[in-house]
């Protein structure tokens, strides 16, 4: 168990200003403690990240719509992921749960009707759903239009995708598949998510730092960005994944990250697809 960061507490305006109806597709809320208490299976110990505090990166970026991830943290108490969406809005915010086997289908409804549009499964921070209820969960899911969420490693990504290729949702892919960048793009999880994305059924996430070895100002994403922009243009998303949780050493900057977006993705019409239209028709604004 670690302590974290805080998020930072200004966020500087990127260069650019996202299109309207622009969506932040990945990032989480943590507490307020009183009211939704960690779970006691945790691995890192998050600071407080409320509302008001996202509300005003959002602003500072041009986000119009949202994406509440469900954090290990919390297990598959869902809680405070659901009140978030509540107070944001449902005409403009949806969720990503974590669920298990013990949610019948009355609990799936009712999430559902409280804006879940996928499931979580988290292979890295752990305290998640375990990877052998995939399948069952997956066909559980289906009849709702959800899709299944995958944070893994490169390492696990790749033993991981012909199985996912094989279930009845379409699948998110995390954070550009958890690979590293100092494995190349011919390193095996980066082929297995070019893989995955050539069925038609996978998408990815942008939000990208994660898989940086050389740290900030994360130059070494760029050609992992294009590779993916240009092999999926219409199931590309991104993400801020404010608060950056789990990170103890340095907090990366919210304006500098969508700079990155920007550079990876320099045309109107592409930024308007990554940002808009995606998001969009997974997500069902």
């Amino acid at each position: 168990m670690h302590a974290c960061l805080p998020p930072l507490d200004v966020t500087p305006h990127p260069s650019w200003r996202a299109p309207p109806l622009s969506c932040d597709c990945h990032f989480h809320i943590f507490g307020p403690y009183d009211r939704f208490p960690l779970d006691a299976g945790r691995h890192y110990d998050p600071a407080p990240a409320l509302i008001p505090a996202y509300l005003r990166v959002a602003e500072a970026l041009g986000i119009e719509r949202m994406v509440i991830v469900q954090p290990s943290v919390y297990g598959t108490d869902n809680a405070c992921s659901l009140d978030a969406a509540a107070r944001f809005g449902l005409d403009r915010a949806r969720v990503v749960a974590v669920v298990d086997d013990g949610f019948d289908a009355a609990a799936l409804a009712d999430l559902h009707a409280k804006g879940t549009r996928g499931v979580r499964f988290n292979a890295v921070s752990g305290n998640g759903t375990p990877l052998d209820q995939l399948d069952a969960l997956a066909r559980r899911i289906a009849p709702l239009g959800w899709h299944l969420q995958v944070y893994a490693t490169g390492a696990i990504l790749a033993d991981l995708a012909p199985r996912l290729a094989a279930l009845p949702v379409e699948v998110v892919v995390d954070h550009m598949g958890g690979v590293r960048t100092a494995d190349g793009l011919d390193g095996a999880g980066f082929r297995a998510l070019l893989a995955l994305l050539e069925t038609g059924r996978a998408w990815v996430k942008l939000s990208g730092y994660r898989i940086s070895s050389a740290g900030p100002p994360f130059h070494d994403v760029a050609p992992f960005a294009r590779a993916l922009l240009d092999a999926a243009p219409d199931r590309c998303l991104w993400g801020t994944d404010w608060p950056h949780p789990s990170l103890s050493d340095w907090m990366p900057e919210d304006g500098a990250l969508f700079d990155r977006l920007g550079e990876w993705a320099p045309s109107a019409a592409e930024r308007r697809r990554v940002l808009v239209d995606n998001p969009a028709r997974l997500y069902g604004f």
